[in-house]
């Protein structure tokens, strides 16, 4: 009965260098985890951000409302707090802070245990030839695959 969620920020891996991943908890209210049990959220515009308190929240972040929810429905994008332990956050917050790098969401999954976890990324933005030569490897990949495929057969 249980289906496998899994909401994938595609564009992450393409725009980032990813560094170092982290899987994290989600901060979230009934009808928050009811829509993403029903896969009805978003991770393509979203990113990470600390506050004032060294918690990190994850914003842009698109929920849709849940159908059979009444006024208490939430709101579709809230910031939205994330779990990690404090010697992850610090070690985070420090390279954030210290390098430029950005904090990246990469999938919204459910585990065994029901719970709706986040996988984070550190990453450091990719320049425009590093996403050329990423497009070029990939076309030439493709290639070799179709030559190996039609000299099976």
């Amino acid at each position: 009965m249980q289906q496998n969620i899994n909401i994938k920020n595609k564009r992450a891996r393409f725009e980032y260098e990813l560094l170092d991943t982290y899987i994290a908890g989600l901060v979230l209210s009934g009808t928050e985890i009811k829509s993403i049990r029903l896969g009805k959220a978003s991770i393509a515009e979203s990113f990470c951000e600390f506050n004032e308190r060294g918690e990190l929240f994850v914003i842009n972040m698109q929920i849709d409302e849940y159908s059979h929810g009444s006024h208490y429905n939430h709101k579709p994008k809230a910031a939205r707090k994330l779990l990690l332990n404090k010697k992850e956050l610090r070690k985070l917050h420090k390279e954030v802070k210290t390098s430029g790098l950005t904090i990246v969401p990469l999938n919204v999954f459910i585990n065994d245990r029901g719970l709706a976890k986040i996988k984070v990324a550190l990453a450091r933005g990719k320049k425009l030839y590093d996403k050329r030569e990423h497009i070029k490897d990939r076309d030439n990949k493709r290639q070799l695959d179709r030559i190996k495929k039609s000299f099976n057969n």
